[in-house]
């Protein structure tokens, strides 16, 4: 299995809408939100990411909603690499409430690009030994 990190978001009400459900768009947020953090606790930011030359652009996103999230509620972001990346890395999502209710599960694809060229490029290595480290 690989390394999952999760991480607690309070719904804000601008999130909402009259009846106090989250609108499906946010959570797109929640899922970079999860993702971004993944990658902090491993060592790693897109800042320093994109400072060295390599842009992760979403290629594929998709979400599979069971449950609604509501207004001032704390869910929780579960986020797992799926598979060891290449060009291509995946994760898996799953976003929970307090009660542990699965709300809603996710997959994102995100593509290695080189910032120079604009083209795919393979895994960074100091990546890939900071998942093989785990």
């Amino acid at each position: 299995m690989f390394f999952f990190d999760e991480i607690p978001i309070r719904v804000r009400y601008g999130e909402t809408d009259q009846m106090g459900v989250v609108h499906h768009g946010n959570y797109a947020l929640y899922l970079e939100m999860g993702r971004t953090e993944w990658l902090r606790k491993m060592g790693l930011s897109y800042n320093e990411m994109e400072k060295s030359g390599v842009m992760l652009p979403v290629i594929s996103m998709s979400l599979n909603y069971k449950k609604s999230a509501l207004y001032d509620e704390v869910i929780k972001v579960k986020t797992q690499l799926k598979k060891m990346p290449s060009v291509k890395i995946e994760f898996d999502y799953e976003i929970a409430n307090a009660s542990g209710d699965i709300l809603v599960t996710a997959n994102t694809v995100l593509a290695f690009i080189d910032m120079t060229t604009k083209r795919p490029m393979k895994c960074p290595d100091y990546i890939l030994k900071k998942i093989e480290s785990l």
